[in-house]
């Protein structure tokens, strides 16, 4: 439990972008490169090539510069992808209602598609490490992320079980909030699991309070109360934001219960994890749709009459965004795929603005635009005041020398010590 409990503290559920169980691997590796080279570059000066010191931290920070430019360009690729394949899967999940409407088989047919993160996993492991592994090697050295015993029975009905069945949950409420409400307020709504999950890792994994963060929670609120107000309290949209709150609710549940439990995973965990999720709903949720087609409650005709292309549409753009969202910031920074579950609100507002009447009135707009805000202020990094506060100093400081350009060089350097003394106190 140490070696996992260690791996929590760098991240906390705030942070990271929904339902997101990766951290970034080899992070370790580049700050020890990085104090190498400093290292280096130091020895270098002490030495007394300061030329070449001088050439070294210059590559460096072109170095630095170029990798920052790449995660930037490929941040923009991962918004694009996570607000398509998002907004995608809940046009195509309204669509399917209109021909087949069985919320829970189609989210247990969905769950079951998460069977094939480890295998794809294990290809890309094959393509990319030099040393290959077989895979039940591989299989075994990701199951110590469930401890040194590994997955065994009592780990699986403890630490697994829960999260398949909130993940279920989650998915489910989801689409039957689609069957009551249309996809922009759905998507705009399932917004506040950011401000939920803020609001439980306050509580329960004891995250530093930002008065920021508190008021994007205020908004958040604000917003479902406004929300309900648009439709004016009818009881299809009350139960509809309700399933969506709920929804997101279990989304926020899920996140930090993780967090908590067993921390953050790395790739191969996480994929092994997903996988034991999608074979489990796959093994012991099978019955369910079973149950549901004898009790008529989600009836099918025949085989024929089931939708397979969008059913596989919905499925597949469904695990294309959970491998976007949780293996995503491998390649691109997480605020940037948290960003791309914002911007599909006003893409589903676009298509139901040309496809189906909806009124977008006043309180309705206001009720999105405050969701959005909040949304947006839970991105800001915990050191955001101080990041304003160190640009503003360094503003300053830049106008300081024209202002006193007409003084001696000792007179100039006296004034700002004081200035700069003044304002640490």
């Amino acid at each position: 439990m140490k070696k996992h409990s260690a791996r929590v503290a760098p991240l906390s559920a705030c942070n990271s972008p929904v339902l997101t169980l990766t951290k970034v691997e080899g992070e370790d590796r580049t700050r020890e490169n990085v104090v190498g080279t400093t290292d280096s570059q130091a020895t270098g000066g002490a030495a007394g090539a300061e030329s070449s010191s001088s050439r070294r931290r210059i590559h460096c920070c072109i170095r630095v510069t170029t990798l920052q430019v790449r995660k930037a360009l490929w941040g923009v690729v991962m918004v694009m992808c996570v607000c398509s394949s998002w907004a995608g899967t809940t046009q195509l999940a309204k669509l399917t209602f209109k021909q087949f409407d069985a919320p829970f088989t189609l989210t247990w047919f969905a769950t079951t598609w998460n069977c094939f993160f480890f295998p794809l996993y294990y290809i890309g492991h094959l393509c990319k490490n030099p040393e290959r592994q077989t895979p039940r090697q591989r299989f075994r050295e990701c199951c110590r992320f469930f401890g040194d015993d590994g997955l065994t029975p009592k780990v699986f009905f403890t630490k697994v079980a829960p999260f398949g069945l909130l993940w279920i949950l989650t998915n489910y409420l989801y689409l039957q909030a689609l069957r009551k409400i249309n996809t922009t307020d759905v998507s705009a709504l399932f917004c506040c699991n950011k401000a939920f999950v803020f609001l439980l890792s306050w509580i329960v994994l004891r995250d530093r309070f930002m008065g920021v963060r508190i008021v994007a929670a205020i908004l958040a609120i604000a917003g479902i109360v406004m929300m309900t107000y648009a439709d004016g309290f009818h009881s299809h949209s009350v139960i509809g934001i309700t399933f969506v709150v709920a929804s997101a609710s279990m989304s926020a549940l899920y996140k930090v219960l993780f967090k908590m439990v067993l921390g953050s995973a790395k790739f191969g965990e996480a994929a092994l994890f997903l996988s034991i999720v999608g074979s489990a709903n796959f093994v012991f949720i099978s019955v369910v749709p079973v149950i549901l087609y004898f009790t008529h409650v989600e009836y099918i005709g025949s085989l024929e009459d089931i939708p397979w292309t969008y059913l596989c549409g919905v499925a597949g753009l469904l695990f294309a965004f959970n491998i976007l969202v949780n293996f995503g910031i491998a390649i691109t920074y997480p605020t940037l795929i948290s960003l791309g579950i914002v911007l599909s609100v006003p893409v589903n507002a676009m298509v139901d603005h040309y496809t189906c009447e909806i009124d977008f009135n006043t309180v309705r707009l206001i009720a999105v635009l405050i969701i959005c805000l909040g949304f947006l202020m839970l991105l800001l990094p915990e050191d955001w005041d101080q990041c304003f506060i160190q640009l503003s100093t360094k503003l300053r400081k830049r106008d300081e020398p024209a202002e006193g350009s007409g003084e001696t060089g000792l007179n100039w350097r006296g004034r700002a010590t004081t200035s700069m003394s003044t304002f640490a106190h």
